[in-house]
């Protein structure tokens, strides 16, 4: 589980008028973000309408879906 040690404000980017962000190369090579990688975007939000968006590349995603809800998935399905 992460705890707020692990969180960091690693770049500020803008949206242009297409809906497009760009993530900046030093942030791309040091997560290994290669051309074609999938990235699927988590939300995250409160009460008061703060919303807080995650990028994590689908390959990792699968393996924590796998991990973490393949057993309950197998309880359910039997």
């Amino acid at each position: 589980m992460l705890d707020k040690s692990n969180f960091s404000i690693e770049a500020i980017v803008s949206c242009d008028d297409r809906g497009q962000l760009v993530l900046p190369k030093d942030i791309r090579n040091k997560l290994d973000i290669q051309p074609g990688d999938k990235l699927a975007v988590l939300k995250c939000s409160n009460s008061n309408n703060e919303n807080c968006l995650t990028l994590i590349k689908t390959d990792s995603l699968e393996q924590l879906v796998k991990t973490y809800l393949g057993p309950m998935m197998k309880d359910i399905v039997r």
